[in-house]
């Protein structure tokens, strides 16, 4: 599974976005046992899954308080 951008997790449903969150959850969890045990092939994918939940719970905080997007960089310069 790729990285997932932020456009893209804009244009789901609250419910779908709960749904996406509580699957990487669980596929981290996995991972992490994994790594415990010495049987992670991919170490990189924690970091991938852990960012990727980061921008879940952003989206759905924006979502629920009815703010936009974030437009880039500029955005943060104002």
């Amino acid at each position: 599974m790729a990285m997932i951008k932020m456009t893209e997790l804009m244009g789901l449903t609250e419910s779908e976005l709960v749904s996406k969150g509580r699957d990487l959850r669980q596929e981290f969890l996995n991972l992490r046992l994994q790594q415990a045990s010495g049987q992670l092939e991919k170490p990189s994918r924690l970091r991938e899954i852990r960012r990727t939940v980061a921008r879940i719970e952003t989206a759905l905080t924006m979502k629920r308080k009815g703010a936009a997007a974030p437009q880039g960089a500029a955005a943060n310069r104002r």
